[in-house]
């Protein structure tokens, strides 16, 4: 099993050429399968999370957050990229302070958005985002793990689709020590083109989370190097659940249950994984 050190290293060299998609499944099940499939790399995804203990997303507690990252990373030869939210704090030093601990649990990357969780304000000014982010490259540095930081600009799904307002942020989030660069909501052709230009060298994230759009052949066409797809493999499980359970509840009809996996096949890739574990 590759050591911390190696999966970071791997991760790194990643982002430096080409393009390469990173799953975000959400618990060890669902973390094994996609190694099973061949990634690269896999990212938590802190829906998938809240969900599957029952929350909405942001519900999640840090040390129950931190926890969750630990699991997954434990589960995986793979790199994990931590969705960190927005550091479970306001101010740059407690920031610092948590990102250290997401750190600790072997992550190989981890991101922080600017999304304030408050009301009042949803997105931090771009001084105090600015700040907070540079408050996780240092504890990062100062950790010495070589950890890729990614900043995120929630503008977008905050209501402000002007992919200009996206771009100063990230360019002020790159400058300020980010790695990667991540602006959820925009995932058309001409906007994808105008980030990756914008953050250039720098790569860009982008998230995928519909059917129908820019295939991952024609986002490596437009430069971007790392695709994601947020809560949307854990809202495809839920739906397909959901609708199976209303029919049965609301009809007493089982034809929702024709869409399941064969109990055999995924018995069997689990029996055959735990071996390959020596588990």
């Amino acid at each position: 099993m590759p050591t911390v050190a190696d999966r970071r290293h791997r991760f790194r060299a990643l982002h430096e050429r080409g393009c390469f998609v990173i799953p975000n499944p959400w618990d060890v099940g669902t973390t094994r399968y996609l190694q099973h499939l061949g990634f690269e790399a896999v990212a938590t995804t802190s829906a998938g999370a809240a969900f599957s203990a029952g929350l909405p997303d942001t519900a999640v507690t840090r040390d129950a957050m931190l926890a969750h990252i630990r699991t997954v990373v434990e589960a995986t030869d793979l790199p994990v990229n931590a969705d960190f939210e927005a550091g479970y704090a306001d101010t740059p030093d407690a920031v610092a302070a948590n990102v250290r601990l997401c750190v600790a649990t072997g992550v190989s990357g981890l991101s922080i958005e600017d999304a304030s969780g408050h009301h009042a304000n949803a997105l931090y000014d771009v001084d105090t985002a600015v700040a907070r982010v540079a408050a996780a490259r240092r504890a990062i540095d100062d950790s010495g793990a070589g950890v890729v930081l990614t900043g995120r600009a929630e503008c977008a799904l905050f209501g402000e689709t002007d992919v200009r307002v996206a771009i100063r942020r990230l360019r002020a989030y790159a400058e300020a020590g980010a790695d990667c660069l991540y602006a959820p909501g925009f995932d058309k052709r001409d906007d994808v083109a105008a980030l990756v230009e914008a953050v250039a060298p720098k790569p860009l994230n982008v998230l995928m989370t519909t059917p129908g759009g820019l295939t991952v052949a024609d986002l490596t066409a437009l430069g971007v190097r790392r695709v994601s797809v947020g809560s949307a493999l854990a809202r495809v499980a839920w739906g397909a659940f959901m609708r199976a359970a209303r029919q049965i509840a609301g009809e007493g009809r089982f034809d929702g249950l024709g869409d399941a996996v064969p109990y055999m096949e995924i018995d069997r890739f689990f029996r055959d994984d735990r071996k390959r574990r020596g588990s």
